[in-house]
């Protein structure tokens, strides 16, 4: 596969949280919740595909209202917490939209990840992934997960597809 040209061909994304738009190690509170630290640079990238009307979607074991406040304001509006079985709430994304999984870029990092990955038209991973993950993954991000690793996937995306920096909303939040 050439990467470069496939995203050309990209309609949705989709993304794990824990170990792709946070850190793989996070510091938990008191009672328990995970702490996660985010890239305010990929909140920039997530903004901007949603004002270019990409389907996005965070599929995630966690079940962080945290994540659902942050991910939210940037324009997610599918989110799956709480994901067992991600493929059923990939695949429920899929319906919603009308897409096809060759349509989506799907980012994760570790195994629970690996089936959606397996299905998707693009699947991409932190520099920092499972050593299985990498091994399917059509792209490898030089940066690891949290650190800018979404953002690296969704501007050659978006530049591929002629929507970055291409419109007033690009210079405003």
């Amino acid at each position: 596969m050439n990467f470069k040209e496939a995203i050309k061909s990209i309609k949705a994304f989709a993304f794990d949280v824990d170990g792709v738009l946070s850190p793989i190690c996070i510091p938990t509170a008191v009672d328990g919740e995970p702490l996660r630290m985010v890239n305010v640079r990929d909140g920039y990238a997530i903004r901007m595909a949603s004002i270019c009307k990409y389907p996005m979607a965070i599929i995630t074991g966690g079940r962080s209202q945290g994540v659902v406040t942050r991910y939210n304001g940037l324009g997610i509006e599918d989110i799956y917490m709480g994901s067992s079985i991600k493929r059923i709430d990939f695949f429920d994304f899929l319906k919603k939209y009308d897409l096809e999984a060759k349509d989506v870029l799907y980012m994760g990092d570790d195994i629970p990840d690996y089936e959606v990955m397996k299905m998707v038209g693009i699947a991409c991973c932190p520099a920092d992934a499972a050593p299985e993950i990498k091994g399917i993954a059509h792209y490898v991000s030089d940066k690891k997960g949290g650190e800018g690793c979404v953002r690296d996937v969704l501007e050659q995306v978006l530049k591929a597809q002629g929507h970055w920096m291409q419109n007033s909303d690009a210079f405003g939040w």
